[in-house]
């Protein structure tokens, strides 16, 4: 049975970021409960060549977004990173996820071979659909999603493994 291109994005994308903004109401819940500023969980980053917790869930968002227009063949929506607080980050998810769910799998599946050309810094790239979804932006949007989680977890917020990939 050939791969639905659908089923491999669209639903992933919204599963992972509804997962994400759960995970941002523990992490405020958690800088309410300590009294830390929010501000400062969202500045943090596991290293300091990393993004910040912030420039984390915006850049999910974008992966997610841009992923599921390339294969539709529509233009990537931009949003501003303007974000500053939880409920701005959640507000980003929830567009995001608006965005990602207004697809329809006719849109997506048989996109295979598509030709998907991004640019990458000075890097013209070229894929096929399903090399573009599987190899680069599946593992890049889930890389982003898991550092968010990781620096609460590592920052002290009470998440675990049930909590990034969700309950059913």
């Amino acid at each position: 049975m050939p791969i639905s291109m659908y089923e491999a994005s669209a639903p992933r994308f919204t599963n992972m970021l509804n997962n994400l903004s759960a995970v941002l109401d523990k992490a405020q819940a958690h800088a309410e409960a300590k009294k830390i500023e929010p501000a400062v969980l969202l500045g943090c980053r596991l290293r300091p060549d990393m993004f910040t917790l912030t420039r984390q869930v915006q850049v999910a968002c974008d992966n997610a977004k841009g992923a599921v227009a390339r294969l539709a063949g529509v233009e990537v929506p931009k949003h501003e990173d303007t974000e500053q607080s939880f409920a701005d980050l959640k507000a980003r998810i929830a567009k995001t996820i608006d965005f990602v769910a207004s697809f329809k799998p006719a849109q997506i599946d048989g996109t295979e071979e598509k030709e998907i050309h991004l640019k990458l810094g000075p890097l013209d790239v070229k894929w096929k659909g399903m090399q573009y979804l599987l190899g680069f932006a599946l593992p890049n949007f889930y890389f982003h999603v898991v550092t968010a989680y990781d620096i609460l977890r590592h920052n002290g917020v009470d998440v675990g493994k049930r909590d990034y990939i969700g309950t059913p």
